[in-house]
């Protein structure tokens, strides 16, 4: 019999990974902001989350209920995950919203295939979902759903979140059937961006494109209004300063400063390895200033961890190549034997090690070319308690209309970046700690929770109590 719920969320993911036991398979929550901020919520509705659980094949796992969730599985095919996934997803609208840093690829088998998908979430959304229930649909791979579904439950409660950037209007016409997917994102009664901006630009989109009226932020869509807002994402800012504060962790990043060799300064950076993220021009930068002296080692290294992504989209592997040579140029002319310029580790690191890392560093540099927030420049912030330390950040990334007091620079001004980081370097002490506890004043009220409660308020769903 299939479980109907009053809270329905729409995800690429599930929140849960698979992990093999004595006992066979069996399911955990994965680690995550999103889930954390709306397990309270799901929990109290008996809410049902409505994803894809990894894996290929034509059947999904039977639905299950995990920590007071009701997991319901959507299957992905190969086929799916190489044109809808790999394909539709991440080599074309990904690089189009990200300002086209990338070439976005264009091809008629892959938009056919995000349709597909599209309607079998929009399908099982419809199936779960209570008379009168609200559905948040989350995100990039699943911007025809909101319309889908509506077709399907004309009762529901329908809001969209987009965690990416949405582009200008000039870049967003490049996209072969854009008014399918701006009539998609219209099925919803809340779109949300990350920006202000990027909310503004959708409004005007609607008129541009469709001919549509709006008023503020509120288009009419056949007599029907929908409203578009920013509502940025934030971090479990408790959950990550209790982690930055365990004894085991502080001994963690004493232990990490000392096998760097105990240098003065430890300028880190942590991504996935993403041609958005501004990777290769950072190790530039620092090249630069290292071969103008201004920096030396051992007194300065950086630590540069690139987990692993989307290894089998041609633009990630082209990448990878060219960090891996921009570290090994950095390395060879200014390492020494056992004490190299750059410790560079393409590896998935836990939650703890992330924590310790962010203690260990004197200096983050999160530089990238266009991001819709970036969580580890909130993460680093909430993670540095009364200890000071600087976060060089992009103009670019979402998180710098709220971190105000970082280090702020232009990732395309090769100049800028290195102005920045030797700003950061040489802060005094008692000026990094005043600008770190400002943004860690605006965290503790923005955070997860926070974000989760101001869209579904704005939605209409009463009495939300979320994380």
């Amino acid at each position: 019999m299939t479980v109907r719920s009053s809270f329905v969320v729409v995800a690429n993911r599930l929140p849960v990974d698979e992990v093999t036991t004595d006992e066979g398979r069996q399911w955990r929550r994965s680690p995550g902001g999103l889930v954390t901020a709306l397990h309270p919520v799901l929990a109290e509705h008996k809410g049902t989350w409505v994803g894809w659980a990894g894996g290929t094949g034509e059947e999904a796992p039977e639905p299950f209920d995990l920590e007071g969730i009701h997991i319901h599985p959507v299957p992905l095919t190969a086929n799916d995950l190489e044109r809808y996934y790999e394909g539709m997803s991440n080599a074309t609208i990904w690089p189009l919203y990200h300002d086209a840093v990338e070439t976005p690829v264009f091809k008629r088998r892959w938009r056919e295939s995000y349709r597909q998908v599209n309607a079998r979430f929009a399908e099982a959304a419809a199936e779960v979902a209570a008379e009168g229930a609200t559905v948040w649909i989350q995100d990039y791979q699943l911007q025809l759903v909101p319309a889908m579904l509506r077709e399907r439950r004309p009762d529901l409660k329908i809001g969209f979140f987009l965690h990416i950037p949405f582009p200008p209007i000039e870049l967003f016409m490049q996209m072969p059937f854009r008014a399918e997917i701006l009539r998609g994102l219209l099925g919803a009664d809340l779109i949300g961006f990350q920006q202000r901006l990027a909310a503004q630009n959708f409004v005007r989109l609607a008129r541009h494109l469709l001919g549509l009226r709006y008023e503020g932020q509120v288009i009419d869509v056949d007599g029907r209004p929908v409203k578009a807002g920013a509502f940025p994402i934030s971090i479990d800012v408790a959950e990550m300063e209790r982690m930055a504060a365990d004894p085991a962790v502080q001994a963690r990043a004493k232990q990490i400063r000392a096998e760097l060799g105990d240098p003065r300064m430890v300028i880190l950076g942590v991504d996935r390895l993403d041609y958005t993220k501004g990777i290769e021009l950072r190790l530039k930068a620092f090249r630069e200033l290292l071969s103008d002296g201004k920096l030396s080692v051992p007194e300065a290294v950086m630590v540069q961890v690139a987990t692993p992504s989307r290894e089998r989209v041609e633009h990630y592997q082209t990448l990878r190549v060219k960090v891996e040579r921009e570290v090994g140029r950095i390395n060879g002319e200014f390492g020494r034997v056992g004490v190299p310029a750059v410790h560079y580790l393409h590896q998935s690191y836990s939650r703890t090690e992330l924590a310790a890392l962010y203690c260990a560093a004197d200096v983050m540099m999160v530089t990238p070319l266009r991001d819709g927030m970036n969580l580890v420049a909130k993460e680093y912030v909430a993670a540095r308690a009364d200890t000071g330390g600087a976060l060089v950040l992009s103009e670019f990334a979402g998180a710098a209309t709220e971190l105000r007091q970082s280090f702020l620079c232009n990732p395309h001004d090769p100049d800028g970046v290195k102005e920045a980081l030797l700003r950061a370097v040489h802060v005094e002490h008692p000026e990094a700690r005043r600008r770190m506890r400002l943004m860690q004043r605006h965290l503790r009220t923005h955070d997860v929770g926070h974000w989760a409660r101001s869209f579904l308020n704005e939605l209409g769903v009463p009495d939300v109590e979320a994380a």
